[in-house]
């Protein structure tokens, strides 16, 4: 299984700054391609390569959940960028979005997919997986609610968190990677605006959740 190459430790992993993120959300997804998520246990450190995202364009975007207004649910993407927006669906898991645009601007992208690099076996035990071979791994963090349940995101927990900081147990940092082959799809699972290619992912990546031709 082809694999992206592993990342510095985290303590030299410098985190993505407030300024990436207050940008048009296309223009941040195609560039959290290749960074690392990065979520710091008291026994354990998670990281995953971003290989796959969505990019929701705020208010004027039917399927964004900005669409509508400013709400308390919602209130994080209206808020400044780079924080997490964390919401619960089809009653039984979770999603990660980072906020973009300056605050009072909304917009967001939502992680799909990751590549995991550290910290499988505790990303087995959240998702009751047993890894008995390169197959399994595809299991863990491939689709967001995989990537949230193995990473042990929450809502209660991690809504509103800062991403920037490598003090927060939460945030992206970069090491420098950049995938060579970037293609953009229609979005996943939405009725409203469903023919935007806002998806992006690491053509031939083998934890991206799903295969589509690109648009």
């Amino acid at each position: 299984m082809p694999r992206t190459r592993t990342p510095k430790p985290s303590a030299t992993l410098p985190p993505l700054d407030r300024g990436f993120f207050a940008r048009d959300p296309r223009r941040v997804a195609r560039q959290l391609l290749g960074k690392i998520l990065v979520h710091e246990l008291p026994k354990a450190q998670l990281t995953a390569r971003i290989v796959e995202v969505e990019a929701y364009l705020g208010q004027e975007d039917p399927a964004a959940h900005a669409a509508a207004g400013r709400t308390l649910r919602n209130a994080v993407l209206f808020g400044p960028p780079g924080h997490a927006y964390v919401y619960f669906i089809y009653g039984n898991h979770y999603c990660l979005n980072v906020s973009c645009e300056p605050e009072g601007q909304a917009g967001c992208v939502l992680f799909r997919a990751a590549e995991p690099l550290s910290g499988i076996e505790e990303m087995a035990d959240s998702r009751g997986i047993v890894i008995s071979g390169p197959k399994d791994l595809l299991q863990l963090t491939s689709g967001p609610g995989r990537l949230c349940q193995a990473f042990g995101i929450t809502r209660e927990r991690d809504n509103g968190r800062d991403l920037t900081l490598s003090a927060s147990t939460l945030w992206i940092g970069d090491d420098g990677f950049s995938p060579r082959h970037v293609v953009a799809t229609p979005r996943v699972g939405i009725t409203k605006a469903a023919d935007h290619p806002l998806r992006y992912l690491v053509d031939g990546n083998p934890f991206v959740s799903r295969k589509l031709r690109p648009k």
